[in-house]
């Protein structure tokens, strides 16, 4: 399949009985999933037989499966404790989904927390090298092809982002030496909220244009595809359903349409995106047959 729809889902009773029976009701040919605590620092512990029923059910429906870390994680933070803490997290994620069968790990790429403002750009760096030192080690524990990715998700520009939008991926790959193990995640939401033109015909293929330039062929792994409740440029991470924002419908059809995105999976995190009468995954999909026709 060019591109598998589906959303975050909850896995409430168990990866199987809660996640998956989430996907089958809404309709899901991809899902994303926290495996602990969203908003604590826990390394919750998985269960081997209930990661292996889940792993050989997806396997055996070809369905690509995610992993989002908690919110929490930030590898730029100052505060050693929660650098620490993120840096422990980051490895767990990836350790789960080798377990679970996901393909990659989506980590927000963080803040610098600097009540000065850094107008010398010391802080700045002084993030980006911890970044460095956090991830090259945990990135090359995975270097094998057949290991799970680390998916970079730039922000939406509020703070002091490490990574907000498309221009900044330049500098955070290239404290990572470009690693093979290093993708990205586009957010539609972020990226828009941080300038990027998708609201213009056209501007949607130039910026996974220059995505492509900054990080080579291949790198874009996974597409979070949520509309914009603000303007472009209002560095607000506030999602909304799709057609019903700021950006779009013509944006997703681009998406959908871009050689780049070929088999990239698009998961949701719009409103309601979740709810069995959602229209946001049949809207995808229609979207995304109308790409295909006119491609």
């Amino acid at each position: 399949m060019r591109n598998p729809i589906g959303t975050h889902v909850l896995v409430g009773k168990g990866l199987s009985s809660g996640a998956l029976a989430s996907a089958d009701e809404l309709g899901c040919e991809t899902i994303q999933v926290f495996v602990g605590n969203p908003r604590g620092w826990a390394l919750s512990p998985g269960d081997p037989a209930e990661d292996a029923r889940f792993r050989a059910e997806t396997a055996r429906r070809g369905m690509r499966t995610f992993i989002h870390t908690p919110y929490l994680v930030n590898l730029g933070s100052p505060t050693p404790a929660t650098y620490a803490r993120s840096v422990a997290l980051v490895a767990h994620n990836l350790k789960r989904a080798a377990e679970i069968g996901a393909e990659g790990v989506v980590v927000h790429t963080g803040s610098y927390v600097d009540p000065t403002g850094d107008p010398d750009g010391t802080r700045h760096a002084a993030a980006l090298r911890q970044v460095r030192e956090a991830l090259l080690p945990i990135l090359d524990a995975v270097a094998d092809e057949a290991a799970p990715w680390l998916l970079l998700e730039p922000t939406a520009g509020q703070g002091r982002s490490l990574c907000a939008g498309v221009e900044d991926l330049t500098a955070y790959l290239a404290a990572l030496d470009h690693h093979p193990k290093a993708g990205i995640c586009l957010d539609t939401c972020h990226v828009f909220a941080a300038g990027a033109p998708l609201d213009e015909p056209g501007g949607t293929t130039a910026t996974v244009d220059r995505i492509v330039e900054i990080g080579g062929e291949g790198r874009l792994r996974l597409v979070h595809a949520n509309d914009s409740m603000d303007v472009r440029g209002a560095f607000k991470d506030r999602h909304q359903r799709i057609g019903e924002g700021h950006i779009g419908t013509g944006a997703f059809e681009e998406l959908f349409a871009h050689p780049a995105t070929a088999g990239v999976p698009f998961v949701l995190e719009t409103p309601d995106s979740r709810t069995a009468d959602n229209r946001d995954i049949p809207l995808l999909k229609e979207l995304r047959s109308r790409a295909l026709v006119r491609g």
